[in-house]
């Protein structure tokens, strides 16, 4: 029926843009001092280099491979997979040059 025809409610199409944004994974080399701000539901894995999180709001970035939030001022542990739940500024900081990977929305400051 008119559910599953492609584009259709039960089937809908993308935009190459959105698959880009929210499928692929992006790698951003972030200088000492620069900040990643992820957007909400932004996956984050840092590779290389030591990062902090940062936390303005006092809830910490849950990271889901040790299962444990990581709040304002602690390292991230490099190649653990963190996800920002919503956009309140919750971000990470470079302390080194720091290699990320990231999928989903993200801007580097």
């Amino acid at each position: 029926g008119a559910e599953s025809d492609p584009g259709g409610s039960g089937d809908p199409l993308v935009t190459q843009s959105y698959v880009d944004q929210y499928v692929q994974w992006k790698v951003a080399e972030l200088e000492m001092g620069q900040v990643l701000k992820g957007h909400a539901g932004t996956e984050i894995i840092v590779r290389r280099g030591q990062a902090v999180v940062i936390d303005p709001v006092g809830n910490g970035i849950p990271d889901l491979t040790s299962g444990a939030d990581i709040f304002a001022g602690s390292t991230v542990p490099n190649n653990h997979l963190l996800v920002i739940p919503r956009e309140d500024g919750r971000s990470i900081g470079a302390r080194s040059a720091v290699v990320v990977m990231y999928r989903g929305g993200a801007s580097v400051q």
